[in-house]
């Protein structure tokens, strides 16, 4: 909210989340009822075809706003052409989750004009006059007006109360150009509605006009907010006017960072006019269209897992992808484009940054392979997804990064010979300091792995008693030392409160367990949770210190700022500067990473 909120800052659905929809539901009958008239008996079409765009024209809006999100954040994530490269936080993206509220306002403002007054009903498809006359209206009292009232919002008695909400992000994004107290929102919506009124009762307002001025509305507001420079330098020296008559991102992000220039809505001509274009607009275009490479020094690869975590990437939903995953029912409204996406990925995908983050002189960054979880249990994918791993190897040691780790899956993959940071080591040392202290026995469950021999090796080297089931006793008896194996013993029950979980628990198994359990993880996948009267853990993972900087989404199922062990440990490695190889030294002394990881500002979880 602003600093001090005046009248009419909270929207009216603000407590309904995403039951606001449901205030669209009355209109949307009356548009069922609409087509149902159809034709009369003169043959006449008696369908108006304004009201029927309204719902259809809502959608195109929220699409658009999203391929605008995923666009930037894809853009910003590669980094070479960001304007302003200073971090996201949580705390943006939760002020601006309520994005689409001005999509719904416009959606039941533009009902009830339609309902109200004869000449917003029934118009045409196209009518070229109305178009014209739409373009000059906009150019003319419509930027004059928003150029003077958006330096009106900035004197002090309006940026304390309105205005100072929108300005709280310094770092801008698409959505942040519509992140604005109701009644702002209103006053907009009147003043962009002075076209298409005006159109409207001289008879030449149409259904394209009016659709088309809001998607050219959303388009140059997306735009100017994008924090990366799209305006290519060509199109200024073809048409040189144009500097006049269009801002770019770069040009508006002056705006956020300085506050008092570069006031205009889409057209620089009337800060050109006042003299309050920023001296530094210019300078900074041109150095943003030229860009920065920006060489990684931690590379951590990892994939999709079902086909509806791609919403909850990065660049999906701003708003999923803050929130530790879960599956959400309305989801299968989506699957059209879930679909879609699939294919894409499927057909042409390649590997692409997810997110970049920054802790001290690092530079992390996050890459994905285009495949989902169940695509890597397929043998016939497996040939082509380890050729997506060894080229994301052989591309991060060209780029020049320092560590590698793999996240999820992409850990099996036998044929690679290149020198990895695995992680393991650190995964082993935030389970045992999990285990709750003064424990002396322990289940141990899961099919056989480096972890689970790195996990027993450790418990009873501490002289922990460790109960094993029959094909994992085998394997990890002949993997432990002489000397430790006396502590390892073969069990065929399940009384024991902590158990150590891998992968490939059975239902049944956890049924089985005694009450109070606590089930520990220290696969990458965490189990499924089937008893309410048992504590399951989080996979092995770590809360990033504060210096680790842009984290504003959550790591899969993972609790906001936690970050898997695997992917601490390449941060830890690289800050260490340490040479040896988590992939080959499995015997690095697992309290060596640990203190080195809390020396670092990384914290233990906090467990349900």
């Amino acid at each position: 909210m602003a600093s001090h909120p005046g009248p009419l800052t909270h929207w009216p659905w603000q407590k309904l989340g995403n039951l606001k929809y449901g205030l669209l539901l009355p209109w949307v009958a009356q548009s069922a009822r609409n087509v149902a008239k159809g034709w009369n008996a003169e043959g006449e079409q008696m369908v108006d075809l304004t009201n029927l765009s309204i719902i259809p024209t809502l959608l195109l809006r929220l699409f658009h706003a999203q391929v605008w999100i995923t666009v930037s954040r894809i853009a910003t994530a590669s980094g070479r052409h960001t304007i302003t490269r200073k971090p996201l936080d949580f705390e943006q993206v939760d002020r601006e989750s309520n994005w689409d509220d001005q999509i719904l306002l416009t959606t039941l403002i533009f009902y009830t004009i339609n309902a109200i007054f004869p000449w917003a009903s029934h118009l045409p498809w196209w009518n070229t006059k109305g178009i014209v006359l739409l373009a000059l209206i906009h150019m003319g009292p419509v930027e004059f007006i928003y150029y003077w009232f958006h330096r009106a919002l900035h004197h002090h008695l309006l940026y304390s109360r309105y205005h100072s909400h929108h300005h709280a992000s310094v770092v801008t994004q698409p959505i942040t150009s519509v992140i604005h107290p109701f009644a702002e929102e209103l006053v907009y919506f009147v003043l962009f509605s002075i076209p298409l009124i005006t159109i409207a009762v001289t008879g030449t307002g149409s259904v394209a006009a009016a659709v088309g001025y809001l998607m050219f509305i959303d388009f140059m507001n997306y735009m100017g907010h994008c924090n990366f420079e799209v305006v290519p330098n060509w199109l200024f020296d073809v048409f040189p006017l144009l500097k006049y008559l269009m801002y770019t991102p770069s040009f508006h992000s002056l705006h956020h960072t300085q506050f008092r220039t570069n006031y205009c809505l889409f057209m620089p001509l009337y800060d050109f006019i006042y003299g309050t274009v920023d001296k530094s607009s210019k300078k900074l275009y041109q150095s943003c269209i030229v860009g920065i490479e920006e060489a990684p020094d931690v590379v951590h690869l990892t994939h999709m897992t079902n086909l509806e975590s791609i919403y909850h990437l990065r660049m999906g939903s701003a708003s999923l992808s803050s929130k530790p995953y879960s599956p959400k029912w309305y989801m299968w409204l989506l699957w059209p484009l879930t679909l879609a996406s699939f294919l894409v990925t499927w057909l042409c995908g390649s590997i692409f940054i997810v997110e970049k983050n920054r802790m001290k002189k690092l530079v992390v960054e996050t890459w994905a392979v285009p495949r989902f979880s169940f695509q890597y249990k397929r043998p016939s994918q497996r040939v082509v997804i380890n050729g997506f791993i060894e080229k994301a190897v052989l591309d991060a040691e060209k780029a020049g990064a320092k560590m590698i780790t793999f996240g999820l899956l992409n850990q099996n993959n036998p044929q690679l010979k290149i020198k990895i940071v695995d992680g393991t080591s650190l995964a082993a040392a935030v389970v045992l300091n999990s285990i709750p202290k003064g424990t002396k026995q322990a289940l141990l469950m899961g099919s056989f792995s480096k972890m689970s021999c790195v996990l027993a090796h450790a418990l009873c080297s501490k002289g922990v008693q460790l109960m094993v089931h029959r094909e994992e006793y085998k394997l990890l008896k002949a993997a432990l030392p002489e000397e430790l194996q006396q502590h390892l013993e073969l069990s065929h029950s399940y009384h024991c409160k902590v158990v150590l979980v891998g992968d490939g628990l059975r239902d049944e198994v956890q049924r089985m367990a005694l009450k109070d359990s606590k089930f520990i993880p220290f696969s990458q996948f965490p189990p499924k949770a089937i008893r309410r009267d048992c504590t399951y853990y989080y996979t092995p993972a770590l809360m990033a210190p504060k210096a680790y900087e842009n984290q504003h989404s959550c790591e899969n199922w993972l609790p906001r700022r936690a970050m898997s062990a695997w992917r601490a440990a390449g941060v830890i490695h690289a800050l260490e500067g340490w040479e040896a190889d988590d992939h080959e030294d499995v015997t690095m002394e697992l309290e060596k990473i640990w203190l080195a990881a809390i020396k670092h500002g990384f914290q233990p979880m906090q467990h349900p």
